[in-house]
């Protein structure tokens, strides 16, 4: 694993308020050798006024700048600069970068941080590639991300632009989706597929805890179609409507931050807790009879996910019923997928009718060797590689 160097990675999410992303799992782990300060998403500019969610987002990004730097339990620093949440206007950018290198320099300086890794997983820190006096430059393609016209009003032809300025400056490229990688034909030399991870010992604990639900999940009616992480666009409210009208008996549990976007709460056999901490995890997943996956892939930009929580879900051992997701197309032999809403009240029939211990031994063991400590091995193999082609350098 990597050891003795300096982080800088610029989010595209917050620390605080979101189910850990792949980034989160990685960094936990570097942090034990290296120092690494995170930078919260500087965003790609203001969603719509007319956003169901925009005055929300507002409050929790105004809450984060109230933190503004923070040091995590495992030591990783947190900062949320100061930007103008605006990124169309090349005059605006110019303001931003220079706000933002300032803020980061002071705190490179503060914290004895020099030469940093600059990870980026956002498109509009391209502007910062070249300011921090940085030794290499890693992009992590975690999205489509041109086809996100639901969170912010940037211009998709710009996102592309600044993507692209990243995919020509950096020294090393990342894709998280199997489906992204496979179409990346640029820069495929630099170019890696980080396949996502799983915390595998947190989530195959769900046997022990069985018997023991929490308590706002006790007495609540059987079958329960369990699901934690992302409650905004991604959600095929059309197909949860459709199912809890055809089996008002089943009920659906929704953890994760919760959105205004998400209508379906309003139905009298859906429950939306809100996040959970992710140590609780386990807990729910165990009071769970299937794990779903209810994406709407008719969204360009879902359909490009590649949905950590899956495998999580098969760690758990608990049966896993999603949409056809095409990062998950080839796991058929551990995954039920569906490709139509009937399709998807069929499979969960099927999953409910499962009576064979084996079937669990076998979906946990399908993700057995994928965990985030192999991943963070993976990852600083070709961060040292990159050193070695760009400074001659590396340990």
């Amino acid at each position: 694993m990597l050891s003795g160097y300096s982080i800088v990675c610029f989010g595209g999410e917050d620390w605080w308020y979101h189910h850990p992303h792949s980034k989160t799992h990685l960094l936990k782990r570097l942090a034990r050798t290296n120092k690494v300060l995170f930078v919260n998403s500087i965003s790609m500019g203001l969603p719509r006024v007319s956003a169901p969610d925009f005055f929300l987002k507002i409050r929790r990004k105004l809450r984060s700048y109230a933190r503004f730097l923070r040091r995590t339990e495992e030591g990783i620093l947190v900062l949320t600069p100061v930007v103008i949440p605006a990124f169309g206007s090349p005059a605006l950018r110019r303001l931003n970068r220079w706000l933002l290198a300032v803020q980061l320099r002071w705190l490179l300086r503060r914290c004895g941080m020099t030469r940093p890794l600059l990870w980026v997983a956002i498109p509009t820190a391209a502007d910062l590639v070249g300011t921090l006096d940085e030794q290499i430059v890693i992009y992590q393609v975690s999205d489509k991300y041109d086809a996100n016209t639901m969170d912010h009003n940037l211009p998709p032809a710009l996102i592309q632009q600044l993507h692209q300025r990243l995919l020509d400056k950096a020294d090393l490229v990342l894709y998280s989706g199997r489906r992204l990688f496979e179409e990346a034909h640029e820069f495929r030399e630099k170019s890696r597929f980080l396949e996502q991870g799983v915390d595998f010992a947190h989530f195959a604990r769900t046997g022990e805890l069985a018997g023991n639900p929490p308590r706002e999940l006790a007495g609540l009616q059987r079958p329960i179609l369990g699901y934690f992480g992302a409650l905004d666009f991604v959600i095929d409210q059309e197909l949860v409507r459709y199912v809890a009208a055809r089996r008002p008996e089943w009920s659906w549990v929704f953890i994760g931050l919760k959105s205004n976007a998400l209508q379906v709460e309003s139905l009298s056999n859906v429950r939306v807790l809100g996040p959970r901490p992710y140590a609780e995890m386990p807990r729910y997943a165990a009071a769970f009879d299937v794990c779903v996956l209810p994406w709407d892939l008719k969204n360009r930009f879902v359909a490009y996910g590649s949905a950590l929580k899956v495998r999580e879900y098969l760690a758990s051992g608990k049966p896993v019923v999603i949409m056809a997701l095409p990062e998950y197309e080839s796991w058929g032999s551990v995954l039920r997928i569906a490709h139509s809403y009937d399709e998807f009240i069929a499979k969960v029939e099927d999953a409910l009718a499962e009576r064979i211990p084996e079937a669990a031994r076998r979906r946990q063991q399908s993700v057995r060797g994928h965990t985030w400590d192999i991943r963070v091995e993976q990852f600083s193999l070709w961060v040292e590689e990159a050193l070695r082609q760009k400074t001659g350098t590396g340990n």
